[in-house]
């Protein structure tokens, strides 16, 4: 069983969220599904959903403050940290940390983070097995 089931988002501008997100979210392997009251991406059982906010002009939310810090999505190698943060950059996502080396984490540790303009920040990360660090 999956540690999460779904995960919803809500967002200001449904149609500018869905831009940025659908990019990502397909290069990670999801299905899209359109809905009347928002989108959902697919893998396996897991979901992500955006949803309009109820309140408008509620938003950006503030990284640091109560609430949403961030989500990350390993992936299985540098590589693909590196094709992700480049996919994201496209659709319009801003880079907070470009992809590098962690190793206050650990020496496999290698990731970046980027944030959409919802203030929603995901992490793309490779954190290898101590094993199999070299095949990466």
């Amino acid at each position: 069983m999956p540690l999460f089931d779904h995960l919803g988002i809500s967002v200001e501008d449904l149609p500018r969220s869905i831009a940025q997100f659908d990019p990502v979210m397909t290069a990670l392997g999801c299905t899209r599904q359109d809905a009347d009251t928002g989108v959902s991406w697919y893998k396996g059982e897991e979901e992500l959903i955006l949803r309009p906010a109820r309140e408008p002009g509620t938003g950006p939310h503030r990284h640091g403050r109560v609430g949403w810090q961030h989500l990350a999505f390993a992936v299985d190698s540098r590589d693909e940290v590196d094709r992700l943060h480049a996919i994201a950059m496209d659709a319009g996502w801003t880079a907070v940390r470009e992809p590098k080396p962690y190793p206050r984490f650990n020496e496999r540790y290698y990731a970046s983070f980027v944030e959409e303009d919802n203030g929603i920040r995901i992490e793309f990360m490779f954190n290898p097995p101590r094993d199999a660090a070299t095949s990466g």
